[in-house]
């Protein structure tokens, strides 16, 4: 993975927050977790859920998210979330919560 870690050595991070700041805040990183909620997805699938992503760079993302175990990949059956990242997303509920309710906010009358 070409994060910080990967340079400074073991553990360069004080807590998990942010070595988890530093993965996500990659782009396209939260997409494609989100986009692998419901099950198994193969690769042009998710390129196409990802409407803008390149496979380059879906390449890339898909490989730093398996390097941190939040997702696998099985032949024939695509990528899915492992546990670590079906973890993640049940976390991020509140968020998903909040976020529905601030985009009604968002709408004018």
């Amino acid at each position: 993975m070409s994060t910080r870690s990967a340079k400074a050595g073991p553990n360069p991070y004080k807590d998990g927050i942010n070595a988890a700041i530093d993965l996500f805040h990659r782009r396209w990183t939260m997409r494609i977790l989100w986009e692998l909620r419901s099950g198994p997805v193969n690769f042009r699938a998710l390129q196409t859920a990802c409407a803008e992503v390149s496979s380059s760079v879906l390449n890339v993302r898909l490989a730093e998210l398996r390097e941190a175990r939040l997702v696998e990949h099985a032949s024939g059956e695509g990528y899915s979330l492992t546990r670590w990242g079906q973890e993640l997303l049940a976390a991020m509920e509140p968020l998903v919560l909040w976020a529905g309710r601030w985009q009604k906010s968002q709408r004018k009358p």
